[in-house]
C-alpha cells in the first residue's frame, strides 16, 4: 500500500488500488471522502472554510480550502476517472469545536451546514458520518477495498464504511453535527 497524505485544502483522487488516502488533524475542518465501488475511483478532500467569498483570490489559487470551491473540483476530478454520482459512496467527517468552547464562530459547524447545502443542492446523499464534538480525526481512505477509517488521538479507530476485496461497501453514522 502506497499512503498519499491530503494536506489542508487539497484534494486528491486516484483509481490506484494499491493507494490509500489519508488527511490528518481534522478539527474545524472537513474530510469529504467519495468512493465509486464499480470502478474503484475515490477521492478526498481536506477544506478549512464554508464560503468561498470571504477570499475569492485564495479560492481561485486553493479552491480545495473552502467547501463551495472545493466539493465541486471533488467531484468534478472523480467523474473524469470514471466515478458515477448514482454509484457514489461518501463519507464525511471533521466539524468539531476545537479551540472555540465559546462556540463564537462555530467554524466547524459553519462547514457541516455549507457541505450539507452543497450536497443537497445536488442530491448527493452521505452514506456515513463522524462529525462534531471537540476532538481532532484522521481520515483514511482505502481504494482497493473502500474502506473508510477515522482515528482519535484519544480513541480507538473506527470504521466509517467497511469494504471488501471488491469494493463493495457499507456505511454507518457516528456523531453529531
Amino acid at each position: 500500500m502506497v499512503t498519499h497524505v491530503v494536506g489542508i485544502g487539497k484534494c486528491t483522487v486516484t483509481s490506484d488500488v494499491s493507494a490509500v488516502l489519508v488527511t490528518y488533524s481534522l478539527g474545524s475542518c472537513i474530510g469529504v471522502a467519495i468512493y465509486d465501488p464499480g470502478v474503484r475511483v475515490g477521492g478526498l478532500l481536506h477544506f478549512m472554510l464554508p464560503d468561498s467569498k470571504i477570499d475569492p483570490e485564495k479560492a481561485k489559487r486553493i479552491p480545495g480550502m473552502f467547501a463551495d470551491t472545493g466539493i465541486p473540483m471533488l467531484f468534478k476530478t472523480a467523474y473524469g476517472l470514471g466515478l458515477e454520482k448514482r454509484r457514489a459512496r461518501v463519507v464525511v467527517a471533521g466539524g468539531s469545536a476545537i479551540l472555540d468552547e465559546s462556540r463564537r464562530f462555530d467554524i466547524g459547524k459553519r462547514n457541516y451546514l455549507a457541505l450539507r447545502n452543497l450536497f443537497w443542492k445536488n442530491n448527493v446523499l452521505i452514506t456515513a458520518e463522524d462529525v462534531g464534538g471537540c476532538e481532532s480525526r484522521t481520515l483514511y481512505l482505502n481504494i482497493a477495498t473502500g474502506e473508510v477509517r477515522v482515528s482519535y488521538a484519544s480513541r480507538e479507530v473506527k470504521v466509517l464504511m467497511q469494504g471488501d476485496a471488491k469494493g463493495d461497501v457499507a456505511g454507518m453514522s457516528i456523531g453529531t453535527p
